[in-house]
């Protein structure tokens, strides 16, 4: 599908000190079509197809324009979503982390806040090396097409074992993290009404609106701006499994190093 010779609007994502949040801009550029964006982006070598649809990034980068929030559903293809799923439920618990709050020196665990456990995700297996690739795939999209300026990428597998939860929380503060947008994969099998878990996502202007609860679907892909919108994990009465990870811009500096993990 080539529509090169057609203009393509291009959303510029930038933070309004006036407005003190970020401010959706729209330019037209009538060299960069969709094709263009996107067809040097989505050839990696995965074993398995991450993606079943031409654009799959299309309906994310629409909805980041307009809310600053997608929770989409079938994100990669069913294999690749298997794959993902085979690969956190062969992860032995004891391989896996309390999950804390804070980062570097300001972690620590907070089991009134939450319970989950995590591993860290590297590149070293073919599954894990080919999830990194598609979202720094993505990551060059979000940068192409929203102009957020964004680093790197860094996710763990998260398991929540049955009566854990995560309470309200934002990922990030204004001004004082290098996390700009947060997403979280879903990696469950046959989730049911009444097995709780759900992501619940609250109103960017007024945090006591709830505006999204979502089952963590096998496949359900959920983006949205870390500093702008908290969410919570519900109780969940069954394992429960799932990808986080944060796109982040650097903030390094000659003297102080970005932190990572």
């Amino acid at each position: 599908m080539m529509i090169s010779n057609l203009s393509v609007s291009v959303a510029w994502l930038q933070y309004d000190g006036a407005l003190g949040d970020f401010a959706f801009l729209t330019v037209i550029n009538p060299s960069m079509s969709t094709d263009a964006t996107l067809s040097g982006l989505l050839h990696i070598e995965n074993t398995i197809p991450a993606f079943s649809r031409l654009e799959p990034f299309a309906n994310l980068l629409q909805d980041l324009q307009t809310k600053g929030w997608s929770v989409q559903d079938d994100f990669f293809s069913t294999d690749f979503t298997q794959a993902l799923v085979n690969e956190v439920e062969g992860v032995r618990s004891v391989d896996m982390l309390q999950a804390g709050v804070g980062r570097k020196q300001d972690h620590q665990i907070v089991l009134e806040a939450r319970r989950d456990y995590i591993q860290w995700i590297d590149p070293n297996t073919v599954i894990r090396t080919d999830f990194l690739a598609t979202m720094e795939a993505l990551r060059v999209a979000l940068n192409s097409q929203l102009f957020l300026g964004l680093f790197d990428y860094e996710a763990h597998f998260a398991r929540y074992e049955e009566g854990a939860f995560y309470e309200k929380h934002l990922d990030a503060f204004k001004g004082q993290s290098t996390r700009i947008l947060s997403t979280i994969l879903y990696l469950n099998e046959d989730w049911q009404d009444g097995e709780g878990g759900e992501l619940v996502i609250y109103d960017e202007k007024n945090p006591s609106i709830e505006i999204g609860r979502f089952f963590p679907k096998k496949g359900r892909m959920a983006v949205f701006l870390s500093e702008c919108f908290y969410h919570e994990v519900i109780v969940s009465r069954r394992t429960r499994h799932s990808i986080a990870g944060w796109f982040r811009v650097n903030n390094t500096t000659g003297a102080v190093l970005d932190p990572d993990q």
